[in-house]
């Protein structure tokens, strides 16, 4: 089988590959024929693919598999070819209907990276580090610059972009070096404490808890963050952080305890009491799965409240790593990208500013944040989607769903094949008309 990696045109300044020049070469030394498109935005260079054993080539007609990234425009789909890419459609996500529309109309099979899953649900193709790693990079970054917009001046404003770093050890170093002058000097009384909320414990989270962590971090659990701010027992030479779980984030409407199965599957039984914590974070990292059944944790209407209520406000950035739009976080109410990253809702008012100044909190909400980190987060990767290539390369696409011979993990991750949606995503159909 002949394998096609092809340049991404979706967002041209998207920098990632799905496999490397050092996952190519371990695929042609097996006898695997590979063709790359050129891209000069690509972090590798095409001398390093060809340097690798891959064909550079403009038209990858001739490939019977086609990996990428991101969604592929309607105008680039290639007929009767298998894609493997981010499609971003089982939500029957609006803006990809079209492309999903002329993928069946095209007789293409889409292999989606989001759905490759173990036994117990895990994904096993995945990025989610990396944006947890960029995401925390860019919200000390944007903290530290709203600070200074206050007039406040702190280690942080040293701080820059993920993508201004040459690599992720070169930002963790200069984190480290903060964390350091933190530790020794402090920071100013007006800001302490300053404390960080995680909502997750997936991939993201760990991803922007590893960073955090670089900092001299005290950690504080979610029903001790009342007492914490009550006895005032602060110390400007560390910053602290609180991980926030489900059971710390919802309560049933009726009953006391907590159940996360019961949650799971009746989540309009329950409510987001995550409310009562944003007052006393100056930062909020949002890094949970979210879906419309699920209740929103900061929300406009909360949000208008508490800027009527009091005029100083502690909660000054959130690095909203998930994007939903007007999701979990119903303040983010669009994508950004990197070259313009945030913007300022404000609650009174409702107005969205681009930028960091406003009356109201800076929102990170750039949904392609392991692109700010393109070595490390394609290594990655590449070494999650390895183990694959062989067995999706390997498969006769030419019989039916039923019959394929590939893996469990691939096979319920196909969405579309020869045409038609799968079984388990023929829900969509409703959404294509």
């Amino acid at each position: 089988m002949k394998i096609g990696i092809r340049r991404e045109t979706q967002y041209p300044s998207e920098r990632r590959s799905p496999l490397t020049p050092d996952h190519v070469k371990k695929l042609t030394e097996e006898n695997c024929e590979i063709y790359v498109e050129p891209a000069e935005q690509r972090i590798f260079t095409s001398n390093d693919y060809l340097n690798s054993g891959a064909k550079i080539s403009n038209d990858l007609s001739n490939c019977d598999i086609i990996f990428g990234v991101k969604e592929v425009p309607v105008q680039d789909l290639i007929s009767d070819k298998t894609y493997v890419f981010f499609s971003h459609t089982i939500k029957a996500q609006t803006y990809n209907m079209a492309m999903l529309k002329a993928i069946l109309e095209k007789n293409i099979t889409l292999i989606d990276y989001e759905l490759v899953k173990n036994e117990k649900g895990f994904r096993q193709i995945f990025f989610g580090n990396y944006a947890g790693y960029a995401g925390m990079i860019n919200s000390l970054w944007l903290l530290g610059q709203r600070f200074l917009l206050e007039g406040i001046e702190t280690p942080l404003s040293k701080i820059k972009q993920a993508l201004n770093y040459e690599n992720l050890k070169s930002a963790e170093e200069a984190i480290k070096s903060i964390g350091k002058e933190i530790s020794e000097i402090g920071l100013p009384q007006e800001i302490t404490p300053l404390i960080t909320g995680f909502s997750g414990y997936g991939n993201v989270s760990k991803g922007a808890q590893n960073v955090f962590n670089l900092l001299p971090v005290v950690e504080i659990k979610p029903n001790e963050l009342e007492n914490f701010i009550k006895n005032k027992e602060f110390s400007n030479k560390v910053v602290y952080k609180v991980e926030f779980r489900e059971k710390d984030m919802y309560k049933h409407i009726s009953q006391n305890e907590f159940n996360f199965e019961h949650f799971v599957k009746n989540p309009n039984e329950y409510e987001s009491i995550f409310s009562k914590y944003i007052p006393n974070l100056t930062l909020l990292i949002n890094g949970i799965y979210w879906e419309n059944k699920f209740p929103k944790h900061v929300t406009k209407k909360f949000m208008k409240e508490l800027y009527k209520s009091e005029k100083n406000h502690k909660l000054k950035v959130i690095g909203d790593i998930s994007c939903d739009i007007e999701g979990s976080i119903e303040i983010t109410v669009k994508n950004t990208d990197s070259k313009n990253p945030t913007f300022v809702y404000e609650p009174l008012t409702n107005n969205v500013i681009d930028g960091i100044e406003g009356n109201g909190p800076v929102v990170l909400a750039v949904d392609k944040l392991p692109a700010e980190l393109p070595i490390e987060s394609s290594q990655f990767f590449g070494n999650s989607l390895l183990p694959f290539v062989k067995n999706i390369a390997n498969t006769d696409y030419s019989k039916c769903y039923n019959e394929l011979e590939i893996s469990k993990e691939i096979k319920n991750a196909i969405i579309a094949h020869k045409g038609k949606l799968t079984p388990q995503f023929e829900y969509l159909y409703k959404y294509l008309s």
